[in-house]
């Protein structure tokens, strides 16, 4: 009868043994199945975003029919400083071959324009001989490196005059350039960055508010103090402004 019991309990514990490790093997498979689905799920989303910023690159270079034109100042930009693709100039000495550095959307019917998209980079645009009666501001928020745009004779520069260091009207475009950096013109703007913060262009007539080291929170009032072995720490408080002049308009356009 010992044995005979012995004998049961050893392939009882085969068995458990054996259901254990299907158990264990199903575990590692569901584990592995759940590992693949995320991953896959993850370079799905960064593809789509890779395809969206060149399909975004795309779109503002194919917003008018052509390529730069041998006329614009963009192509004469362009000779030296990068390659063309459609109404674009990339450039050749970045680390991103496929930033926009140039924009020719000049003579191209437009009557609006609402964005310019991924190409806040751009150091050069040419909006000229375009039927377009208003231009928004806030369309250049961000184009901290814009120093020559060329626009319809009847428009204003954005930022006004004194955002730019020359502002003149010549074959019928209005051409404005050498952008000023409005963090210097504190004596001419309605408030300045609060105390334990620093002041960045951000386009014409922009400016924005960053906190220094080891600052954040509210007017960048909340210390941080690290221990002495801890890296310095930047704060996370952005302050965006809009100065147009003369001072007819003025406000904070995103605050955090």
């Amino acid at each position: 009868m010992q044995h005979i019991c012995a004998a049961l309990l050893t392939r009882i514990e085969r068995h458990m043994i054996i259901e254990s490790h299907d158990f264990v093997l199903e575990k590692m498979a569901a584990s592995v199945t759940a590992s693949t689905i995320y991953l896959c799920t993850v370079f799905i989303v960064l593809f789509n975003v890779y395809v969206d910023s060149k399909d975004t690159d795309a779109q503002v270079c194919q917003m008018c029919e052509g390529t730069v034109r041998q006329d614009s100042p963009v192509w004469d930009f362009c000779l030296t400083k990068g390659h063309v693709r459609g109404r674009c100039c990339f450039g050749n000495n970045t680390s991103n071959i496929d930033t926009i550095i140039g924009l020719d959307l000049a003579n191209c019917s437009m009557s609006h324009v609402e964005h310019l998209y991924n190409s806040s980079t751009t150091f050069i645009i040419d909006l000229s001989n375009n039927p377009i009666s208003n231009l928004s501001d806030f369309i250049f928020q961000g184009f901290s490196h814009l120093t020559q745009l060329l626009l319809p004779s009847k428009l204003e520069c954005p930022g006004g005059n004194a955002s730019w260091e020359k502002v003149e009207v010549k074959n019928n475009a209005k051409i404005c350039e050498g952008q000023k950096n409005t963090c210097n013109q504190t004596a001419q703007m309605p408030w300045d960055c609060p105390e334990n913060s620093f002041c960045s262009p951000y386009g014409p007539g922009f400016f924005e508010c960053s906190c220094l080291q080891n600052f954040h929170g509210y007017k960048c009032m909340r210390q941080v103090r690290p221990p002495s072995n801890h890296p310095k720490q930047v704060g996370h408080y952005s302050f965006i402004a809009h100065i147009h002049y003369p001072l007819t308009t003025a406000g904070c356009v995103s605050y955090s």
